[in-house]
C-alpha cells in the first residue's frame, strides 16, 4: 500500500507496449462491487478466493503488466502462479517511507483511516514484517524510496526497464532469442 505499484505498473506497461492490468480494478469490474465491499459482504477468506481464481485468469493473459493487491503473493500458491507466469517485480520501500507517502495519500484506504502516524508507522511496519517472505520470492526487487518527484519517478522507471530488459536478455533461451 503506497509504494507506487499502479503508477510504476503503467509506466512500464507503456514503456514496453503492453496492457496494463490493475487486479483489484479486475476484480471490482468482474464482481460489480467494490473491495471494501467484498471483504464486508464475504470475509477476507472470500475475497481471497476471488482473488486466486482472478489472478490465475490474468496470468494466461499474454503481453501484459499486473499489478496486485499488496496481499496477494501471500495467499495460497499465488507468487508460484505468478512466477510461472511472468516476470515478477517486488517495489519495495523502507516502512518510514510508506507510513509518509500513505499520510499524504489523497485515496481512502479503509484499513488505514484514522491512524495517527506513529499507528501508521507501526501497521505498515508489522504488515511489511510478515509478508517480506512472500515478497521477496520475486525475481527482482527494486527500492523506491528515492522516488518522490516526477523526475525520480522518471528516473526510477526508466532504471527499472532497463534493468528488465537485461533480466530478459539474460534469462531467454539463446533458441527463442535466435528463432
Amino acid at each position: 500500500m503506497g509504494v507506487g505499484k499502479t503508477t510504476v505498473g503503467k509506466k512500464l506497461a507503456n514503456f514496453f507496449s503492453l496492457t496494463f492490468i490493475d487486479l483489484d480494478c479486475y476484480i471490482q469490474a468482474r464482481q460489480h462491487k467494490t473491495i471494501p465491499q467484498l471483504f464486508e459482504q464475504m470475509g477476507e477468506e472470500g475475497f481471497r478466493r476471488i482473488e486466486q481464481q482472478t489472478l490465475q485468469e490474468v496470468a494466461g493473459f499474454e503481453n501484459v503488466v499486473i499489478s496486485t493487491g499488496g496481499g496477494t503473493p501471500c495467499f495460497f500458491d499465488n507468487m508460484n502462479v505468478m512466477k510461472q507466469a511472468g516476470t515478477t517485480l517486488y517495489i519495495e520501500a523502507s516502512p518510514e517511507v510508506l507510513a509518509e507517502r500513505l499520510l499524504l495519500s489523497k485515496s481512502a484506504r479503509p484499513l488505514i483511516a484514522g491512524k495517527t502516524k506513529e499507528e501508521l508507522l507501526a501497521f505498515v511496519t508489522r504488515h511489511l514484517d510478515s509478508r517480506r517472505q512472500y515478497y521477496e520470492q520475486a525475481h527482482l526487487v527494486f527500492n523506491v524510496d528515492q522516488m518522490l518527484t516526477k523526475a525520480e519517478i522518471e528516473d526510477k522507471i526508466e532504471n527499472i526497464a532497463n534493468k528488465l530488459q537485461t533480466f530478459f536478455k539474460n534469462n531467454c533461451s539463446k533458441n527463442s532469442v535466435e528463432e
